[in-house]
């Protein structure tokens, strides 16, 4: 039997979500200091306005929906883990994110009612990620952007994601990722290609190899000069964005 993810972690997280060094939510923090600037950057190539609508499925902490909501107005964060948004709202020096206690295979929004939906660090933590990017794709409007950051299923991303953290990391509880759920590129673009989801860009997003790196590995944890940072390999993490077009 294969083994079911370990979705409970996050609902324990507390204020881990923002102050731990050392459990995996902290690399996942680190990543986002390369992932939520180039997203916003390639919104901005399609957009030059604020007054965009845009929903964050499976937002966790929050990460990504209080980034935007500094140059956005109305930003939505979706989760199913109570604890989450609570501690994703806390966060949000805009006072302005709609925080939504709900279910990614049933989005509570409107069709063709969102300029923007992201899909970060998600698709690889549900069992039917077609029906997530389906539902993504429904309340899209016509032109509007898919942003997801996903892991691709090989041996290389086992050793290093999923067998490699549990030792890098003290605290990462046991399948916390499980490889069956990771998706290969090509399996996620035929996803979006059946959903009208035209796919735009696709990079690959890692650690830099610095001396950050090395004394986080040797410390077993995260140190304030860890970096991640944008690549063209999609050997391990990938992150792209993907245009709704009409029929």
């Amino acid at each position: 039997m294969k083994p079911k993810v370990n979705n409970d972690y996050y609902n324990h997280l507390g204020d881990d979500w923002y102050d731990a060094d050392n459990d995996p939510i902290a690399v996942l923090r680190v990543e986002q200091e390369a992932k939520n600037p180039w997203v916003l950057e390639k919104i901005s190539e399609y957009y030059q306005r604020n007054d965009l609508v845009i929903a964050d499925i499976g937002c966790g902490g929050g990460f990504l929906s209080n980034f935007l909501a500094q140059n956005f107005k109305t930003v939505s964060g979706l989760d199913a883990s109570e604890s989450s948004l609570a501690v994703a709202k806390k966060n949000d020096k805009t006072n302005s994110v709609n925080y939504i206690l709900g279910d990614a295979y049933k989005l509570p929004f409107e069709d063709k009612s969102c300029d923007v939906v992201c899909a970060m660090d998600f698709l690889e933590h549900v069992e039917d990620p077609a029906l997530v990017v389906k539902e993504c794709s429904r309340i899209l409007k016509d032109d509007g952007l898919f942003f997801f950051h996903t892991f691709n299923r090989n041996f290389l991303s086992w050793l290093i994601v999923i067998k490699f953290m549990e030792w890098f990391m003290p605290n990462t509880p046991k399948n916390l990722h499980v490889l069956h759920l990771f998706i290969k590129p090509d399996e996620l673009d035929q996803m979006m290609k059946l959903n009208q989801l035209v796919s735009k860009s696709w990079n690959g997003l890692g650690p830099k190899f610095n001396f950050g790196f090395i004394k986080s590995i040797l410390k077993r944890r995260v140190t304030k000069d860890f970096r991640f940072t944008i690549s063209k390999t999609l050997t391990l993490g990938y992150i792209g964005h993907a245009q709704k077009k009409s029929n």
